[in-house]
């Protein structure tokens, strides 16, 4: 196998950008086939998108021999689920993030993996880009001096109280949809796990965060906060500070950094702007799951890596005082 092809679970609204345009210039990746429940939708998304197939069903999709991945960006309540399905019936997997609706579903994936021997990879398409591994660069080349705290900033507005990601039986909520960047963006600045100091949310319905801020502690001595919201008077805010001992780095839409960015380095010698160069994260994500697939390269974002973020997650909901997010599994 020269090329990984790929079926899509679902015509969700990030399919085009997350998979199909990097598709057109990864060389290894095929999309070829996509399944919705309604069979209609999948046909007219195939239509509009350029993908070759419609099929009836998520089944009929991770049963099909001439597909040999899957692309799961169905609602997070239902990740776990149907990765666990598509590797049973023998196909890699590329989840978006979160990678599930708790910890305890992220291990069952893990475990589903490591007994199938297939890769899965959390799609949280930033930590590919240039921009975050220069980042690790620079607090690893010691110009930062001892690091001391990351923090991460991600508020949108989500006004349509019909959105998926609102619903508390789909696993909704502001901290499992913006926020599982910020937690995943400070874990992997601060380079271990957190204990949660505090955290308090802001509920747009009952067992609905729209706001979440949580304080941390890293074993390693660093401290972190998080925040995000899909409602609040913070209507647009996309920032990450790494700060050390001898000086820090700001940057604004690490996230995205091809659409914009401002990467800025502090430190006693003076203050530097970088513009890192670089192609959509999404191409870097699509680049990695097809090695991992066709060569068996590692990842950054494997199973260990989610269930990590994952745990991380249900800590804050507890620290503020509410419950985890419910699975089908678990």
């Amino acid at each position: 196998m020269d090329r990984v092809r790929i079926g899509v679970l679902g015509a969700a609204k990030i399919t085009p950008a997350a998979l199909l345009k990097p598709a057109k210039s990864v060389d290894e990746a095929d999309v070829v086939a996509v399944a919705a429940r309604d069979p209609e939708r999948a046909r007219a998304f195939a239509t509009k998108r350029g993908v070759a197939r419609a099929l009836d069903s998520y089944d009929a999709l991770i049963a099909d021999p001439d597909i040999d991945a899957v692309y799961n960006p169905l609602p997070n309540g239902l990740h776990a689920e149907w990765t666990i399905k598509a590797l049973e019936a023998g196909k890699h997997v590329l989840c978006e993030k979160p990678f599930t609706a708790n910890a305890a579903e992220a291990e069952l994936v893990a475990a589903a993996a490591e007994r199938t021997g297939l890769v899965v990879m959390e799609a949280f398409h930033w930590r590919y880009h240039p921009v975050a591994a220069r980042v690790l660069d620079i607090v690893g080349s010691g110009e930062l001096g001892e690091l001391r705290r990351v923090e991460s900033t991600m508020a949108f507005p989500l006004f349509k109280s019909s959105d998926i990601r609102w619903q508390l039986d789909l696993a909704g909520g502001a901290l499992m949809d913006a926020g599982c960047y910020t937690v995943h963006q400070v874990r992997t600045f601060a380079r271990s796990e957190p204990e949660v100091v505090r955290a308090t949310a802001k509920l747009k319905s009952p067992g609905v965060d729209r706001v979440m801020d949580a304080e941390l502690r890293f074993a390693n001595g660093v401290t972190g906060r998080i925040f995000t919201s899909m409602w609040s008077s913070k209507v647009l805010a996309l920032k990450v500070r790494v700060v050390g001992e001898r000086g820090q780095i700001d940057i604004l839409n690490a996230t995205q950094p091809q659409l914009f960015h401002r990467f800025t380095v502090k430190t006693p010698s003076g203050k530097r702007r970088e513009r890192i160069k670089g192609e959509a994260t999404y191409w870097y994500q699509l680049k990695a799951f097809c090695a991992a697939v066709l060569r068996g390269e590692p990842t950054l974002t494997p199973p260990s890596e989610s269930i990590a973020n994952m745990r991380a997650i249900d800590a804050i909901y507890r620290a503020a005082g509410m419950e985890p997010r419910t699975g089908r599994l678990a």
